[in-house]
């Protein structure tokens, strides 16, 4: 089967610079590695056929030989099944692909990356819900987690008190052990975690105890911790040290609290701003008066004017949510609604009447006939009519 263009495999134009061309292999090689995608068969064939293209386009003289004479330019005596007899042996540097996994090339997965170093403890999560007043003023919440602490019997070493420990004799203490191949593309170097020991570089003839060689043990913490005023849903908290101890002396994890603020039963929170809806007589918007309307801080009292009318929104400033940043509280908006008396009395009504004749209104003689008795009076004056 005849082979597909280098610069159509790793996906560039003839005129792409070295670094695009980099940076379009390492995307390939993140995508197609055989080691992430070790269910398909077919991404290891792919992986080397982005490979091979790379080591061409890659180096300069290579790439100017493969521009004038194509494929043709390496298929000399002696070629591999990838064709690559021309270079006369070349190992193929694979420090990038290590590059793009570890961040670094083989020297450094082999520091930082390596197991037998000191490593952090896991972070813990802890999802919290608290009252809307906790939101707004802050609070200190007891709660309790349970998380990983390094082994009081052993002291995470993972052995009992007083046994052995031995450096271990398939790694020679590094934790990891080192394959050459010779492949089409040159020598193949892989770095794996030590089989024997798994990673740890050492044997322990008798585990400890009470971690049973772990180094850690499960318990459980109980902790205060302090909300800030003006905290949302969404918010997260990090508590730090307060996670999975870590391995081989490596520094604790983050406990990581994430705030979930409970609706409330008249309060709407938008921002720093708080809405309420309450209630006024058809009196008090017509006439006018005082009336007390709850906040976070407590009751308050706002006037109402002469004639307000039902939807009006009066701003209580800074009786809202304090600002995380430490700017000023938000507002409060207090929004009135009139309500219209459901039961009136013999004299409500005359009163009402009196009202509506000095405002001109003209009222039905039976005002206090019900709907359905009117829809029944109705129908029976059609069907007379008939």
């Amino acid at each position: 089967m005849a082979k597909r263009d280098y610069y159509e495999v790793l996906g560039v134009d003839r005129t792409a610079s070295a670094d695009e061309i980099k940076k379009a292999y390492r995307k390939l090689a993140r995508k197609y590695h055989p080691d992430v995608n070790k269910d398909d068969p077919a991404a290891e064939e792919k992986f080397k056929e982005i490979a091979e293209a790379y080591q061409v386009l890659g180096d300069p003289e290579a790439r100017a030989k493969y521009d004038q004479f194509g494929h043709a330019a390496f298929d000399g005596a002696g070629a591999g099944p990838g064709g690559f007899g021309g270079f006369g042996g070349v190992d193929f540097d694979f420090s990038d692909i290590f590059d793009v996994f570890f961040g670094g090339g083989m020297g450094g997965m082999r520091g930082a990356g390596s197991r037998q170093g000191p490593r952090k403890g896991d972070d813990l999560r802890y999802d919290l819900e608290i009252t809307l007043e906790e939101a707004a003023f802050g609070a200190d919440k007891k709660i309790e987690i349970l998380r990983e602490e390094t082994c009081p019997h052993c002291h995470g070493n993972q052995a009992e008190p007083g046994t052995p420990i031995k450096t271990c004799s398939t790694c020679g203490g590094s934790g990891q052990v080192t394959n050459v191949q010779r492949t089409a593309f040159g020598h193949f170097t892989s770095v794996r975690t030590c089989p024997a020991c798994r990673g740890e570089g050492k044997t322990i003839e008798t585990p400890c105890k009470k971690c049973r060689g772990a180094g850690r043990v499960q318990n459980r913490k109980k902790l205060t911790i302090k909300i800030p005023p003006g905290v949302d849903s969404g918010h997260r908290l990090r508590v730090a040290g307060e996670g999975d101890a870590g391995t081989r002396g490596g520094p604790p994890g983050d406990l990581y609290v994430f705030i979930t603020v409970k609706p409330h039963k008249i309060f709407r929170r938008e921002g720093t701003h708080i809405y309420v809806e309450v209630p006024i007589s058809f009196v008090q918007a017509a006439l006018g008066g005082v009336i007390k309307v709850p906040t976070l801080d407590g009751e308050t009292k706002i006037n109402i004017p002469e004639g307000t009318q039902t939807g009006t929104v009066f701003r209580l400033r800074e009786k809202g949510i304090p600002d995380l940043r430490g700017f000023r509280r938000g507002d409060q908006h207090v929004q009135v609604k009139v309500v219209t008396p459901i039961k009136l009395s013999d004299e409500q009504r005359k009163l009402l009447r009196a009202f509506a004749e000095a405002s001109g209104e003209d009222l039905p003689e039976h005002e206090d006939k019900s709907f359905f008795g009117k829809v029944r009076d109705a129908f029976r004056n059609s069907g007379e009519a008939r």
